[in-house]
């Protein structure tokens, strides 16, 4: 299916049932009245929540090639410039947080199709749960809520809602047993969603991409991940750190092929009521990554060192994307060695020297001083959060200890 305009009035898919939310009193939401047509004709306003910066920074590349789109997010996460360097005329950014009820009723009011990308990261969650719960899990329920009139929702989840795999390739009935409040509040989001689809009938898709990397990837703060400070600390001539043993597994997808994956799920019939994984296939350990990052930048010269291992990191992930394939037609199509090699470009592309950039990577991100000063409201609940970091090693030690004894 491919975008277009629709004509004007808000866009629902005929062939969906018709939900209680979408009949009164639940119409101040957001729900007008107008024509009712099929959803392959429907998508005039796309609206994306793209907090999730690199790769909703890229959903919006990809879809506004075809569709208005609305481009929403608070800049915690992401950055104004990436988005106005897409240079698209169809796009248009508004500055708002995904918890404010009462700017997101008016933003889905005419909105066609919602890519709900907004979150806070995994690092954050260990610092700051329950803000990082509010923003990943209630206010998906809130937007469901009030998302009325909307002819197809997709619920970007993620691959820490599994946990440590099970079984390989994991596939979509892959047990989820979460290790952190952010893939507690990812699971949560997702039961939301499936509910409102088996409730409602409403039309949810969930999306679960595994390691999305790219342009644009966060190297800072506690939304850090793994391959940009690697790429920049090589390029800075300093040694690459790895947390823990380094034998760790994850199934890095380049962006531009997750991005394309999500759209295809928003705009595909199959995928409504569905849970989808969208990774490469291709399991690689930590400690493998670091070398091929090296050989990449400098023909293997460099060093690697050991740090602590992150509280609440998952050890192996593999992603079965058979139903991707099978439904969409998703296949990758940037292998690893050369999404590197066009990421380690772009740094060098970049106006900021590598050490400017590494001046903003925290080591250990998942720690309070991570973050920015709290919301007065969240401060009681950033204490305790410290003080459970804090006393962890000591926890630790003691049931050590007590299981010797």
């Amino acid at each position: 299916m491919r975008l277009r305009r629709a004509a004007a009035g808000v866009a629902i898919g005929a062939h969906y049932p018709l939900p209680v939310h979408l009949q009164p009193p639940y119409q101040e939401f957001g729900a007008g009245e107008g024509s009712l047509p099929e959803t392959e004709a429907a998508a005039r306003e796309v609206l994306s929540l793209p907090m999730y910066a690199e790769l909703g920074d890229e959903q919006v590349a990809h879809v506004a090639h075809d569709a208005a789109v609305t481009a929403v997010g608070n800049l915690v996460n992401g950055k104004r410039a990436h988005l106005d360097g897409l240079a698209l005329d169809a796009l248009r950014f508004v500055e708002a947080d995904v918890c404010d009820t009462v700017r997101m009723v008016g933003l889905l009011a005419d909105t066609d199709i919602v890519f709900h990308l907004a979150c806070l990261g995994v690092r954050h969650s260990i610092h700051s749960p329950v803000e990082n719960h509010e923003v990943n899990a209630t206010a998906t329920l809130a937007l469901l809520a009030r998302a009325a009139g909307v002819g197809r929702f997709v619920h970007v989840s993620s691959f820490e809602v599994y946990g440590t795999a099970r079984w390989a390739p994991m596939t979509e009935a892959h047990p989820t047993y979460v290790l952190t409040v952010y893939g507690a509040g990812k699971l949560a989001g997702e039961c939301y969603a499936r509910a409102y689809h088996e409730t409602y009938g409403f039309p949810t898709v969930v999306v679960c991409p595994f390691n999305a990397y790219g342009p644009r990837l966060h190297h800072e703060g506690d939304s850090g991940k793994v391959i940009p400070p690697f790429l920049l600390r090589v390029l800075a001539g300093r040694p690459l750190v790895v947390f823990g043993d380094g034998t760790q597994t994850r199934d890095f997808t380049y962006v531009a092929d997750t991005a394309r994956g999500i759209l295809l799920a928003a705009t595909a019939e199959a995928t409504v009521g569905r849970t989808i994984n969208l990774g490469s296939g291709c399991e690689i350990a930590i400690n493998e990554l670091a070398r091929t990052v090296l050989d990449v930048v400098t023909d293997g010269a460099g060093a690697v060192t050991h740090d602590v291992p992150r509280p609440g990191d998952v050890l192996r992930l593999y992603a079965d994307s058979t139903l991707a394939r099978e439904l969409l037609g998703f296949a990758p199509q940037v292998p690893l060695r050369e999404g590197l090699e066009r990421l380690a470009a772009w740094y060098r592309e970049q106006g900021e020297t590598r050490e400017a950039l590494l001046a903003q990577e925290v080591l250990h991100n998942w720690q309070p001083a991570a973050a920015a000063e709290p919301a007065r409201a969240w401060a009681p609940i950033a204490s305790s959060a410290r003080a459970c970091l804090s006393t962890r090693t000591s926890w630790r030690a003691t049931a050590a200890s007590s299981r010797t004894t």
